[in-house]
């Protein structure tokens, strides 16, 4: 595509870098103690007045987060989060955590869905890409991005757990945008549909993993590593 026409698309808007200064955890905290990038999402969701759309590869939270999203939903606020399944995940100790989660989650009124490896987008890229059918890759969910009300955007490094909260340094920008928001959420919503992904309320995505993951879910469930994770 050429630049003339990629300049046709470019939308004007305020936006806001935030970023975490290196080494925010200085251990005074052991591994808690938060950050900038975190503090800004933690403002950003609790102005949140009608949705929370939020895609990010991993979901662990602790329970002062789950109590901020349930009372989002309280207030009448729609959570949604789509994140990987455990047959797409690369990253099972990280989906322990999340899976010792889920119920909890659940029950705080968060509507979630899982990628599926094998998505009904994939079976589109093929079609613009044959190179793609021939390798056959399993897809899963690394983009971090939260759109809030329709209207505003977050999109950077930033994932939803302990690791990104308190210990890595993150970056992303806050995009006052509307017409963003929109398109991005769009996209979110397409990747929850049930042809890309599974539902927990109404389908067990457990089911669709191998034994082997199973299994190895399993163990890195036996050990405690929620803080690091």
């Amino acid at each position: 595509m050429k630049f003339s026409e990629l300049s046709d698309h470019l939308v004007w808007c305020d936006t806001r870098v935030i970023s975490d200064l290196p080494g925010k955890n200085d251990g005074s905290l052991g591994l808690k103690g938060g950050g900038t990038t975190t503090m800004a999402l933690e403002r950003a969701l609790e102005d949140a007045t009608t949705r929370v759309t939020i895609q990010t590869p991993y979901v662990v939270l602790t329970d002062e987060a789950i109590s901020l999203f349930a009372g989002l939903v309280r207030r009448g606020v729609q959570v949604r989060i789509v994140t990987n399944s455990l047959a797409s995940t690369d990253n099972l100790q990280a989906y322990s955590g999340y899976h010792k989660k889920r119920d909890a989650l659940l029950a705080a009124g968060i509507e979630l869905h899982e990628f599926r490896p094998y998505p009904m987008v994939q079976y589109r890229l093929n079609v613009r890409h044959a190179e793609l059918k021939q390798h056959n890759p399993v897809f899963a969910v690394h983009a971090k991005t939260m759109v809030i009300d329709g209207e505003s955007l977050f999109i950077g490094t930033f994932n939803l757990d302990p690791r990104s909260a308190n210990l890595n340094t993150e970056i992303g920008v806050q995009i006052e945008s509307p017409l963003l928001a929109r398109q991005v959420e769009a996209r979110i919503e397409q990747d929850m549909r049930p042809q890309n992904s599974w539902a927990p309320l109404t389908d067990n995505p457990d089911d669709h993993a191998s034994l082997g993951k199973r299994i190895q879910l399993w163990f890195w469930e036996l050990l405690p590593l929620e803080p690091v994770l």
